[in-house]
């Protein structure tokens, strides 16, 4: 569900690659892909399933987006942490993943831009490869 024209400043190809990368990774779990911005965002991907229309998908991403915005304010205290802590600490963030009764919400920023997926029950193991899939993507690798 590629729209004819996005509200963010994305790129049709990185468009495409993003979804086509969380379909990759993710198979026929994957709910939705969200690219978004700390102004904006569009929803670029939603299972037919799911919602009767674009408004509809976008209104309930609308919410969704506007909670994980916080990771944008968050980002720095998570690298300082990181780096405050050297060798004993557990490393550098990467990305979140909320558990929910029915799937999960990954999150994965990379500078001001970032990707919200969602995702029916499945392996908690695949968020790694698409995380890390989507941070290549995103930051031109």
């Amino acid at each position: 569900m590629t729209p004819a024209s996005f509200t963010t400043d994305i790129a049709d190809d990185l468009a495409d690659n993003l979804v086509s990368t969380s379909r990759t990774s993710l198979g026929d779990t994957l709910r939705s892909v969200v690219y978004f911005t700390p102004s904006e965002f569009d929803v670029l991907y939603v299972r037919q399933d799911l919602y009767d229309s674009t408004t509809d998908s976008r209104d309930v991403k609308s919410q969704l987006v506007d909670f994980e915005l916080v990771g944008f304010a968050e980002a720095p205290v998570r690298s300082a942490l990181s780096i405050a802590d050297g060798d004993r600490g557990i490393g550098t963030y990467e990305f979140t993943v909320r558990f929910h009764d029915d799937g999960f919400v990954v999150r994965k920023l990379v500078g001001n831009a970032g990707v919200l997926l969602t995702t029916d029950s499945m392996d908690v193991n695949a968020f790694e490869d698409a995380a890390h899939a989507i941070e290549r993507l995103l930051s031109g690798r």
